[in-house]
C-alpha cells in the first residue's frame, strides 16, 4: 500500500517522557484549569476531593503514589465529564513526626531541643519546613497530580489555626473537653502521651513469669510493675477463686527499702482480691495483678473498683521512681525487670519462667517502647460524637468502598474511649486555654480538614460550593485515626457528613508480601520509577495492579508494560496522523461502511460505557485493563490492519481515515486520566476546528 505523507501531522519517531512531561505540566498549570474558577463553563455540578495531606516531613512512597494516582484518575475524569472539579491539596504539620525529624538533624550537631529552648526550637522547625516542606509537593507534581495548588493549605497556617481554636473552644464550651487523670500511652523518648491509634505493634519473643502471691500464683510479662500492684483480680465466675473475692490476703513480697548492694529480704503485705470480668480464667492461672497506674486494662478495673489505690512507680523518663523504693529507684524498666526477677528467685517467690510471644507496643513515630502511665491530660468526650459518626454510615450517608471497611469503622466506635487530645511536645497547635502549655494531637486539627480547608469557620463561597465533598482517599491504617474523626467533626460543625465516599485503597507490599519500608531496605521510591520509565508508565504500573484486593504485591514488570503501552499509543497515533489529509475536518462520529468499521465503533461504545462505570465505581484497575485491551488488541491489532487494506480502495479510504481519527481521539480521552502526559502530547498534534487541552476536553459518551 502506498503511504501518504503528511509532514504537518507527523509525530517524532519515539515518545520521550523526559523531554515532554515537565513541559506539559507547566502548560497545565499555566492554563489555570486545575482551578475550578477558571474551568470552561457552564459547569453546574461540583465535584470535590480534599487531598489526604502528606506530612510536611515526607517524601513520596508507593502508598502515596497509589493514593494520589487513583485520586487523579477520578478528578481528571470528572473534570472532562463537565463537573466543577476541585482537588484541594495541602500538607500536615505532623506534630511528633516533624519534631522528631528536626531533633534528628540537631543531634548531628550534638544539640538537643532543650539546649535551644522552646522558642528557638520552634523557629528552627519553621526554617526546616521552609527548606524541606515542599519536597513532597514537587514530587506530587512530577506524578502528574492535577490539584489546585493555588488553594493549597498547611495545618499550621494562620487561617487553619483559627479553625482549630474555634473547634476546641466549641467543644470546651459544651463541656466535652475536660482535664483528668488516666492511665494513657506514654512515649518515654518523645515525652508525650499518645492515643491507642498512634501505636504500632511488633511481635516480641520474651518471658512469662509465674510469681507466688501468698496462696495464689499468677503469670505476668511485666514483673517490674509488681511494685505498683494494688489488688489482684479473678473472674467472678471462676469457681477456683470465688471464695476469695472481696477479701484481703497476705502475701510475701520483696522489701524494696533494702538497698541494691544488700541481699534481698521478704516483707509481708496485704492485698485485696476483686472479682472482675477482665480476668480471663483460661489465661495463665486465671489470676491477674492489678497495677492501675501502669496498665490500661488495670486502670479500667480500678474505675469499676474505685476502692483500689493507685501507686505510680515508673516516671515519665521511663525509670523507676521513689515509690519503687531505694532498691529499684533510678533503674530503667529493663534493668528493674532483671533486678526484681533476680530478687524473687533468690527469695523463692518465682515459681517458673516460660518463653512467651506477645505484641510489644511502640511509638508510631520514633519506635520506642510505650510505657502505660497514669498522667494528667486533656480529653474529649466521645459518646455523642461516636453516635453521630456511627449513624452516618449506618444510614448510608457516608459509604465505604470496599464496603467491608464499614465493619472496622463501626466496631471501633462501639468500644470507643474518650480521646486523649493533649500532647507534651512543642510543635503543634497550643491548647487555647490560659496556663496550659500542651499542644493538641495532630489528628485533632486534621479532623477538620474537609471544611477548614474550604474556609470554615467563615462562611466562604468555597464552603458553600464544595461542602460536603465527594470522596476521601486513604489506606486502611487511618480509618479510625482520621476518617472517623472527620466524619463526627463534619457533623458537629457543619451539620453534614464531610464526604459521600471513603475510598480505602490497597496496601502495596513487596513482591514477597513484606511491608515496604525504606529503613528495612524493602521500600521502592516511585520517583526512581518515574526517572527510569516516565510518569505515565509508573501510573500505569500502579493502577494496573489495583484490582480491588486488600493488598498489592508489587511487580515492576507492569511499569515496563506501561512504558510499552505508551509507545504503542504513540506509534498508533503516528500511523493514524500520517494517513490523515491536511484538510481533514473532524465532524463527530463517522458512519461505518464495512463490517470492520461497525465492529470497532461498537466496541468503542462498549468500552466507553465500561470504563466510565468502573471509574465512577472506583474500580480503577479493571477500567485500565478494559481500555488497554480495546486499544492494543481491538484497535491496533485488528482495526488498523483492516484499515490498511480498506485505504487501498478509494471508495473506502476517506471514511476509513475518519474512523481511524475518531477512534484515536476518543481513545486518548479514555486513556488520559490514567496516562495524562503521552495523551496530552499526542492531542496537541491532532487536527481540530476548536481544540482545547485534552485536560478539559469532553469525556466520551
Amino acid at each position: 500500500m502506498p503511504k501518504k505523507s503528511n509532514p504537518k501531522n507527523n509525530l517524532p519517531p519515539a515518545y520521550n517522557p523526559k523531554e515532554t512531561e515537565e513541559k506539559i505540566y507547566q502548560t497545565w498549570e499555566k492554563s489555570g484549569f486545575f482551578n475550578p474558577d477558571k474551568l470552561p463553563k457552564p459547569r453546574k455540578k461540583s465535584f470535590c476531593i480534599t487531598m489526604a495531606p502528606p506530612n510536611v516531613t515526607g517524601s513520596l512512597h508507593m502508598g502515596h503514589a497509589l493514593e494520589y494516582t487513583i485520586s487523579d484518575v477520578l478528578i481528571r475524569q470528572k473534570r472532562m465529564a463537565g463537573f466543577l472539579t476541585l482537588w484541594l491539596p495541602g500538607t500536615d504539620h505532623a506534630g511528633i513526626a516533624t519534631q522528631n525529624a528536626v531533633e534528628k538533624t540537631l543531634r548531628k550537631e550534638n544539640i538537643s531541643r532543650h539546649d535551644l529552648g522552646k522558642e528557638k526550637f520552634i523557629k528552627k522547625i519553621w526554617e526546616w519546613k521552609e527548606q524541606y516542606g515542599n519536597i513532597i509537593t514537587n514530587q506530587l507534581k512530577k506524578l502528574g497530580v492535577s490539584a489546585d495548588w493555588t488553594r493549597s493549605r498547611f495545618t499550621m497556617d494562620q487561617e487553619y489555626t483559627e479553625a482549630v481554636r474555634a473547634a476546641f473552644l466549641h467543644y470546651h464550651k459544651k463541656g466535652w473537653i475536660y482535664e483528668g487523670e488516666r492511665t494513657i500511652n506514654w512515649c518515654t523518648r518523645c515525652r508525650t502521651s499518645l492515643s491507642d491509634l498512634e501505636i504500632e505493634h511488633r511481635e516480641e519473643h520474651g518471658k512469662f513469669y509465674y510469681i507466688k502471691y501468698g496462696p495464689l500464683t499468677l503469670g505476668t510479662a511485666r514483673p517490674e510493675t509488681k511494685l505498683g500492684d494494688t489488688a489482684l483480680a479473678v473472674n467472678p465466675k471462676d469457681k477456683r477463686y470465688k471464695q476469695l473475692v472481696g477479701k484481703e490476703i497476705s502475701i510475701q513480697s520483696v522489701d524494696s527499702s533494702v538497698p541494691r548492694e544488700n541481699p534481698p529480704k521478704l516483707k509481708e503485705i496485704k492485698i485485696k482480691v476483686v472479682g472482675d470480668e477482665a480476668a480471663d480464667p483460661n489465661f495463665g492461672t486465671g489470676v491477674i495483678k492489678v497495677t492501675p497506674a501502669h496498665d490500661l486494662t488495670d486502670f479500667e478495673i480500678y474505675q469499676r473498683h474505685p476502692e483500689i489505690p493507685i501507686v505510680k512507680v515508673i516516671g515519665e523518663n521511663g525509670r523507676m521512681n521513689e515509690n519503687a523504693g531505694v532498691r529499684y529507684e533510678g533503674l530503667n524498666v529493663v534493668e528493674a525487670r532483671k533486678q526484681i526477677v533476680h530478687d524473687m528467685e533468690q527469695l523463692g517467690l518465682m515459681e517458673k519462667i516460660e518463653d512467651y510471644t506477645h505484641n510489644l507496643a511502640l511509638c508510631y513515630r520514633c519506635g520506642s517502647v510505650i510505657e502505660p502511665l497514669l498522667s494528667k491530660q486533656w480529653f474529649l468526650k466521645m459518646g455523642a460524637l461516636a453516635q453521630k459518626a456511627a449513624e452516618a454510615v449506618l444510614k448510608g450517608k457516608t459509604k465505604f468502598h470496599p464496603k467491608k471497611w464499614e465493619k472496622v469503622y463501626l466496631n471501633w466506635l462501639k468500644n470507643i474511649k474518650d480521646w486523649t487530645i493533649s500532647r507534651q511536645i512543642w510543635w503543634g497547635h497550643k491548647i487555647p486555654l490560659e496556663g496550659v502549655d500542651d499542644v493538641l494531637d495532630t489528628w485533632f486539627s486534621s479532623a477538620l480538614w474537609p471544611f477548614a480547608t474550604l474556609g470554615w469557620p467563615k462562611k466562604t463561597k468555597d464552603l458553600q460550593k464544595f461542602y460536603p465533598t465527594d470522596v476521601i482517599t486513604n489506606d486502611r491504617g487511618i480509618i479510625n485515626l482520621w476518617d472517623t474523626r472527620m466524619i463526627f467533626s463534619g457533623l458537629e460543625f457543619m451539620n453534614k457528613e464531610p464526604f459521600k465516599t471513603v475510598l480505602v485503597h490497597a496496601t502495596i507490599l513487596t513482591k514477597e508480601g513484606q511491608r515496604m519500608s525504606k529503613s528495612l531496605g524493602t521500600g521502592i521510591d516511585p520517583i526512581n520509577l518515574i526517572n527510569s520509565y516516565g510518569t505515565d508508565a509508573t501510573r500505569f504500573g500502579i493502577v494496573w495492579q489495583a484490582m480491588g484486593g486488600q493488598d498489592i504485591r508489587w511487580s515492576e514488570e507492569h511499569v515496563n508494560a506501561g512504558r510499552k503501552f505508551a509507545n504503542k499509543i504513540w506509534n498508533a497515533a503516528r500511523f493514524v496522523l500520517i494517513q490523515l489529509p491536511l484538510d481533514l475536518k473532524p465532524s463527530g462520529k463517522p458512519k461505518p461502511k464495512t463490517a470492520a468499521d461497525k465492529k470497532i465503533l461498537k466496541e468503542l461504545a462498549e468500552v466507553t460505557k465500561k470504563v466510565t462505570q468502573k471509574i465512577e465505581g472506583c474500580e480503577f484497575g479493571p477500567a485500565l485493563h478494559d481500555i488497554y485491551d480495546f486499544f492494543w488488541h481491538s484497535f491496533c491489532d485488528k482495526y488498523i490492519e483492516s484499515a490498511k487494506i480498506q485505504m487501498v480502495d478509494k471508495t473506502k479510504s476517506a471514511d476509513t481515515e475518519k474512523i481511524l481519527f475518531y477512534i484515536l481521539a476518543e481513545s486518548l480521552k479514555l486513556i488520559h486520566p490514567f496516562m495524562p502526559f503521552v495523551t496530552e502530547e499526542i492531542w496537541k498534534h491532532l487536527p481540530s476546528n476548536n481544540k482545547k487541552l485534552l485536560l478539559v476536553e469532553k469525556w466520551p459518551k
